[in-house]
């Protein structure tokens, strides 16, 4: 019985591209400690870590719609649960790897982004990520993600509430603003994509 849910588990991560997602997610993560790492000049810097995070979100939205839409929609498997286990599980594994690789050899210098940042920013990017999977299907659901993201680094800073809204991702961690927005994101994104799965 324990090899049937371990085999089920296998080919669904194959069929979502989880091992093609995990190595571009950890070659972003490298990058950005040698990014962050040169003495000193990334540090602070919070585009680069959104931009880290952004992209393994955007390689792991890939997997949010099947290689068969028809058996995404059978009511013969409780796939509300199971799509949101998948949003919230790949939210979490972008967050831990890159606060794994950034903390590897963090004796040498300072930290790119603390773990409230990371994990705030991992969150909503990847409830834009199920969203865009449930408005445009998984192979566009990279595109709200990185929508916002090239929004937000070309939007004018202020202090305005609207204004910081936009840039949510670029805030310091435990701003209300980038919380909730973040908070929002995720919630409402895994909501639409546990109920209503991948786009046709």
């Amino acid at each position: 019985m324990t090899r049937l849910p371990a085999r089920w588990l296998t080919l669904y991560a194959r069929s979502r591209q989880v091992p093609a997602s995990l190595a571009a997610l950890a070659i972003g993560a490298a990058a950005m400690r040698v990014l962050g790492g040169d003495g000193g000049q990334g540090a602070g810097d919070p585009r680069v870590p959104v931009l880290v995070l952004a992209t393994g979100v955007m390689a792991a939205s890939i997997g949010l719609g099947g290689q068969d839409l028809a058996l995404d929609r059978t009511a013969a498997i409780r796939w509300v649960p199971r799509r949101a286990a998948h949003v919230l599980l790949a939210g979490a594994v972008v967050a831990t790897v890159l606060l794994a690789v950034q903390g590897v050899g963090s004796g040498r210098g300072t930290s790119v982004a603390d773990a409230g940042f990371v994990v705030r920013d991992s969150a909503g990017l990847t409830g834009l990520a199920a969203l865009g999977a449930a408005l445009s299907g998984g192979r566009y659901a990279w595109t709200l993600p990185f929508g916002w993201l090239s929004f937000s680094f070309f939007a004018p800073a202020g202090t305005s509430t609207a204004t910081r809204v936009a840039n949510w991702m670029l805030l310091p961690a435990g701003t209300a603003a980038g919380t909730w927005t973040a908070l929002v994101l995720l919630g409402v994104g895994t909501a639409a994509y546990a109920l209503a799965g991948p786009r046709r």
